[in-house]
């Protein structure tokens, strides 16, 4: 796609937002992946190269194995 509109960039992971026509997206993709990442104690960030695309970085903790 073409990125993220600077203007809806801070409602991109907002359960429900998308800019897709009715009937053709939930707007449910993100808002799950961010619930999932921060479940985890985990963040994610957007780098937005519009009107290129965007990148997404999902930085998770590293948990050490119990003994």
């Amino acid at each position: 796609g073409p990125g993220i509109d600077p203007e809806i960039r801070s409602r991109i992971f907002e359960p429900f937002f998308t800019t897709k026509p009715v009937g053709e997206g939930t707007g449910m993709g993100l808002a799950m992946a961010y619930g999932t990442v921060i479940a985890h104690n985990g963040w994610i960030q957007v780098q937005n190269l519009f009107p290129h695309g965007a990148a997404f970085d999902i930085i998770l903790p590293v948990i050490e194995k119990k003994q």
